[in-house]
């Protein structure tokens, strides 16, 4: 299978009025340049509605419309699908959460990494860095993946106690992917591709864009410090494969995996035949709470800031909230250039926003969506 079937708004519980309502925002930004490009993707029970594309595909004068093929770069998404591969590993009684890193990489004992679990990796209390300090210099370089993890293991100093704060930390995601490599004997793109993509069916969902016809893929706004032969935009970086933001996907193939969440790990393949990725035990335990299960985690971060194994539960009430209408059960993750996902496990509602808009520069736009979205639903079960 490639995709869901197609269904209207109001086969979905959804009121259509309401739901073009939220499809003209994103349209209305496209129009006005407040956003180059984007596409949205929402579903339930196995159904969606067909994906709306929008704008065009780059930021520049003159850049070419929204190709209904489009690849977009998923950014930080890619991280919560790194750690999906980690739990199949769980569930073969190859990998625990609760093992020190160094079981699997013995060297990274360097700077008293000693007592950081996988657990920490999966929940961003590490006390790793977000990103490594000469990261800039290393793609600057065009460094490969290796070089990468090589400085995540051997030069990485923890900012804090493993487990007794919350910082997001893309280097963690890192090390996992590495983890993954050494205990299957290939590396992160392969095993993704090997142990999901392919078993679902999904051909334009890879981490890396090296097999993708480069007229498929959306350019993004880029940040300041990003250089040409670097930014998210260059050759390198878009085949580079990184694991903490390297994943490319057709909205309408990452919307199988917002249903295999959904539905406790499995997708109904071509011909009714059932699809199980993983467990309906490894699904409840990527979307609960971990950090309660942290003492030496702060209270109110806890209470408020909860996180999965690598899905990130939503934050009410936060200035990192998805949207005002969304409950605490809600998972999902965002993107730093433009993506958002969301799931509701209470209503089986899911909702992908793709967008080429730089997220720091105004990340209220997805939150007005996401909220213009939950207010078409109008039907449960």
């Amino acid at each position: 299978m490639s995709h869901l079937e197609l269904a209207s708004p109001e086969q979905l519980g959804f009121d259509s009025q309401r739901f073009e309502r939220a499809c003209a925002l994103l349209e209305g930004w496209t129009r006005s340049g407040t956003v180059p490009g984007g596409a949205m993707v929402v579903g339930r029970h196995g159904k969606m509605i067909a994906p709306q594309f929008f704008g065009r595909m780059g930021p520049e004068p003159g850049a070419e419309p929204m190709r209904d093929d489009a690849l977009f770069l998923m950014a930080s998404i890619t991280k919560p699908i790194v750690y999906l591969a980690a739990m199949t590993l769980v569930e073969h009684g190859l990998l625990n959460l609760t093992d020190r890193v160094t079981r699997y990489i013995p060297e990274f004992a360097a700077h008293h990494k000693d007592e950081t679990l996988l657990l920490h990796l999966f929940t961003h209390t590490s006390g790793l860095p977000d990103m490594l300090p000469n990261n800039a210099e290393l793609r600057r370089s065009h460094a490969p993946l290796e070089t990468f993890v090589e400085h995540a293991i051997r030069d990485t100093v923890p900012l804090f106690a493993p487990g007794s704060q919350l910082s997001y930390q893309s280097v963690g995601t890192l090390i996992t992917a590495e983890i993954v490599r050494r205990v299957s004997g290939m590396k992160i793109a392969e095993f993704l591709d090997s142990e999901i993509f392919k078993p679902l069916g999904l051909s334009s969902l890879a981490l890396g864009s090296s097999r993708f016809d480069r007229a498929r893929l959306v350019r993004v706004e880029t940040p300041a410090y990003h250089e040409p032969e670097f930014g998210w935009n260059s050759r390198y970086w878009q085949e580079l494969g990184s694991p903490w933001g390297g994943l490319f996907s057709a909205p309408a193939e990452f919307a199988v995996l917002c249903h295999l969440m959904l539905n406790d790990g499995s997708v109904v393949a071509a011909g009714g035949r059932p699809m199980r990725i993983v467990s309906p035990a490894t699904v409840a335990a990527m979307t609960c709470n971990w950090l309660d299960r942290l003492p030496d985690v702060p209270e109110p971060t806890r209470r408020t800031r909860p996180w999965g194994l690598g899905w990130r539960l939503n934050h009410p009430g936060t200035d990192d909230s998805w949207g005002d209408l969304l409950g605490p059960r809600v998972f999902g993750h965002t993107g730093a250039t433009g993506t958002q996902v969301w799931m509701d496990p209470d209503t089986g509602v899911f909702c992908l926003l793709l967008t080429s808009a730089l997220r720091e520069r105004q990340p209220w736009l997805l939150v007005n969506l996401s909220n213009a979205i939950a207010a078409s639903l109008v039907s449960g079960g």
